[in-house]
């Protein structure tokens, strides 16, 4: 009789066990602990534990032979019996930390740059551009975090901090980035909600701004503006009631200098068609005086998106008004120069579709209007804003300080 200590398993004698004669898939059972065995099958030897849960027969692989100790199989083995005993199952429990573990290593700033990838094409430029610079900048103190476990609390003192340090406007952006961000995660099925909703937008309550500028404050900026990007697209502003990124974003194809135009794509446009927009002569000669950088497709500003250092340049103008005025202008932003030129073209006659045509509101060729009516009112557009040219020079330059000049025979 062969004694119990001769049959006991050692590291040795596992990794000499063989498949019997005529078998190609055979388990060794384990002497010393039931259902534990090692398996052998297509030149291949591993640990494997079997039970039972509920009614559904496991076997289990726990590890090749070469690569794990006997005793350590062993313990693994009485774990997995342990989860059964107390109706735990190993493998499905096994398989919510591995979620929990791909859960936690995709990160708010991993799952940002993939949205960011996802929606690139389907944003117009400077919308990307904006949503790029608040969730990887703004929100950077969420990058580490999994993007399942940024929280409602997280997100309202994340809005706190930007009202704090940026104002109210940019934090209710940064608030409407986020939340199109986590819906587009839940249908991805990396969150299973949004804690945005329920946090309290920064501007709820504010009055809307209807800053309109005085002749006097009109003066005061054209007069600063230098001879710069800025300053040349500021003026542009003026005399186009263009929006501030479609001159800041725009491009030497997009101007037809010859016939006194500007056309913009779809693509850059918020009424998602494409403008015409009749230049007047001042807004030409601005344009001609731009220089042409090489290599660069844009017309303002350093990089391939056109102007951006809004900011910067616009405090800088400020200052400069200050500086020679002796006071401050009372606060305002570049898309005032939009709402003043809309005010001014009412109180010029022009009939109120075409002031709004001028702005390019999508309204106004939306509907059954839009169905029927298709006047690209081009020629309208354009007495418009010579309209209003000749009223902002006169405004910039009053016929006060002009001194006539001298008759010959006088």
């Amino acid at each position: 009789m062969i004694s119990d200590k001769a049959n006991r398993w050692t590291d040795t004698s596992v990794r000499k066990l063989a498949v019997p004669a005529g078998k190609a898939d055979f388990i060794h059972w384990d002497p010393e602990l039931p259902s534990f065995g090692v398996r052998l099958r297509g030149g291949r030897s591993s640990f494997v534990v079997q039970y039972r849960i509920g009614r559904k027969q496991r076997r289990e692989s726990l590890g090749d032979v070469r690569k794990l100790e006997l005793k350590d199989a062993r313990e693994i083995a009485r774990k997995r019996f342990a989860q059964v005993e107390l109706h735990i199952d190993p493998v499905a429990d096994r398989k919510r930390l591995q979620a929990e573990q791909a859960a936690d290593a995709d990160t708010f700033l991993k799952a940002a740059e993939e949205y960011l990838e996802a929606r690139v094409s389907k944003m117009r430029p400077n919308t990307y551009i904006a949503a790029k610079r608040y969730l990887l900048d703004h929100c950077r103190p969420l990058h580490k975090r999994a993007v399942t476990k940024v929280m409602f609390e997280d997100v309202a003192g994340l809005l706190r901090d930007l009202v704090r340090d940026h104002g109210p406007t940019s934090a209710a952006r940064a608030r409407g980035t986020l939340g199109a961000f986590f819906v587009w995660c839940m249908r991805q099925a990396k969150v299973k909600g949004n804690p945005v909703i329920g946090t309290e937008n920064p501007v709820e309550g504010k009055e809307p701004r209807d800053r309109v500028l005085t002749d006097d404050e009109i003066r005061a900026i054209w007069d600063q503006c230098g001879d710069d990007d800025f300053g040349r697209i500021v003026r542009v502003l003026l005399l186009t009631a263009c929006r501030r990124d479609e001159i800041g974003s725009l491009r030497w194809s997009e101007i037809d200098l010859d016939t006194g135009k500007l056309t913009f794509p779809k693509e850059r446009i918020k009424s998602k068609r494409p403008f015409v927009l009749p230049l007047p002569d001042a807004a030409q000669e601005i344009l001609r005086q731009v220089p042409r950088r090489h290599g660069r497709e844009t017309v303002f500003g350093g990089g391939p998106s056109g102007f951006n250092a809004w900011s910067y340049n616009t405090l800088r103008l400020n200052a400069a008004i200050t500086t020679t005025a002796g006071k401050s202008l009372a606060p305002w932003r570049l898309h005032d120069l939009r709402r003043t030129v809309r005010t001014r073209l009412g109180k010029l006659g022009v009939l109120p579709h075409i002031a709004e045509l001028v702005l390019n509101h999508a309204g106004h060729k939306s509907g059954i209007g839009g169905v029927y009516d298709h006047h690209t009112y081009e020629a309208e557009i354009g007495e418009a804003l010579r309209k209003w040219e000749a009223l902002l020079l006169t405004t910039i330059q009053p016929v006060s300080n002009i001194v006539p000049l001298r008759r010959a025979d006088a």
